[in-house]
């Protein structure tokens, strides 16, 4: 089972980056998939998962998307109005937590390598 990561990069502030990533190995459809980021010195924290419903932590909320594609195996987060406190690593995970897994990274099965989102001001 793999999850690759993909989309991140170096954006101003007030940018658009859509990370992407792709499972293989196996199918989802009846997991949480999330997004997490982790800044350097930081816990690592869900901005976004899709699974019964959907969930945004409060920093992102309006300016975040989180999305999946069950046929392609593949979720999506569509970040606008970037800010460099949007700065970390973001990681994709898959959780059985259908119902939620939010508040715990330690529910989560899967992960993605990550990938760097650089917002400069």
């Amino acid at each position: 089972v793999q999850l690759q990561a993909s989309g991140g990069g170096l954006v101003q502030a007030g940018g658009s980056l859509r990370l992407s990533c792709a499972a293989s190995g196996r199918t989802f459809s009846a997991y949480a998939l999330g997004w997490f980021r982790q800044a350097p010195g930081m816990e690592r924290e869900c901005v976004a998962e899709i699974g019964r419903r959907i969930y945004y932590v409060d920093s992102v909320k309006g300016r975040f998307t989180i999305s999946r594609d069950n046929a392609k195996n593949t979720i999506y987060l569509q970040m606008n109005n970037l800010k460099p406190e949007d700065t970390a690593v973001y990681y994709c995970g898959a959780s059985p937590y259908y119902g939620g897994a939010y508040d715990d990274a330690r529910k989560y099965e899967y992960w993605g390598q990550g990938t760097l989102v650089t917002v400069s001001s």
